[in-house]
């Protein structure tokens, strides 16, 4: 696989696996509907929801990291169905251009927030979280995400098509966006919404070419966390606090996340490099 498609590669998660696949010399193209801030590779304006257009766009691709979604929470129903709307059919007309073209790897941004976020009603089965958990989508955009996970099974059935589901959780681009950490150290309720949870951004980017050059075949998802948490505590003790009585399974080192990234490891040769420890001292 050579030539890489990323929809979305304006956004944060899109430049990011940009980025690692230009240095693995992958030749990529940027389809968006925004241009770039840093223009890192070739750049065209796509409307994913027009089918013609994507079909086109994905001509001559030997594999699609599809990044392209609206994250933003439903202000208003209004809001929430568009959103629903342009996330769905975006994906789906992805999903259906490459088993049309033959592209047998379909990589693309599924969501942490398919698990349950925020983790109040109900709480969290167990933790660390990982895919066997029940799927409690509370938004119009982690529902989108829901549906394009079963799409997604169903595609691959019909064509054979492997299909990469990425459950990213929240991203963190560069230094300046650790300095808020210690904000959260003092109370555990404050960053509890998704367990504690955090990526880097550039463990978003190798968790995206991992998952083009994974040995693998089917259509699953995968959390892609970082290996610890926000937080400067042990995970036993923020779970002991905030969510006394949910069972604790085995965790990787005293700080480990609490959203597993096992299956990720397993199957797609996922390794998370980057911890906020690089950037801030406890």
């Amino acid at each position: 696989m050579k030539k890489i498609v990323v929809t979305g590669g304006s956004g944060k998660a899109g430049a990011a696996a940009i980025r690692e696949l230009l240095q693995h010399d992958y030749d990529v193209v940027n389809i968006d509907m925004k241009p770039p801030a840093e223009r890192l590779a070739p750049f065209e304006q796509v409307d994913l929801t027009d089918y013609g257009m994507t079909v086109a766009a994905l001509v001559g691709a030997d594999a699609v990291v599809h990044m392209a979604a609206n994250p933003k929470p439903d202000d208003t129903l209004v809001e929430g169905a568009g959103r629903f709307y342009g996330n769905t059919m975006s994906t789906y007309n992805i999903f259906n251009a490459a088993c049309l073209l033959g592209i047998k790897r379909v990589v693309w941004a599924s969501s942490e927030t398919t698990l349950g976020l925020p983790f109040v009603e109900p709480p969290p089965e167990f933790a660390p979280v990982d895919e066997t958990h029940t799927l409690y989508p509370n938004s119009s955009y982690a529902l989108s995400k829901v549906i394009s996970e079963e799409m997604a099974r169903q595609f691959h059935r019909w064509s054979g098509t492997n299909f990469v589901g990425l459950r990213f959780s929240n991203i963190m681009n560069g230094a300046e966006a650790y300095q808020r950490f210690p904000s959260f150290w003092d109370d555990a309720h404050k960053r509890k919404w998704n367990l504690w949870g955090y990526v880097d951004d550039r463990d978003v980017g190798q968790s995206c070419r991992r998952g083009v050059e994974a040995d693998f075949e089917g259509a699953e998802a995968f959390v892609i966390a970082a290996g610890d948490t926000v937080m400067n505590r042990p995970s036993r003790d923020l779970m002991a606090e905030v969510y006394p009585g949910v069972p604790v399974r085995d965790l990787t080192h005293e700080y480990g996340t609490l959203l597993s990234n096992e299956k990720a490891k397993a199957m797609i040769g996922y390794d998370p490099q980057h911890s906020w420890r690089e950037f801030l001292t406890i």
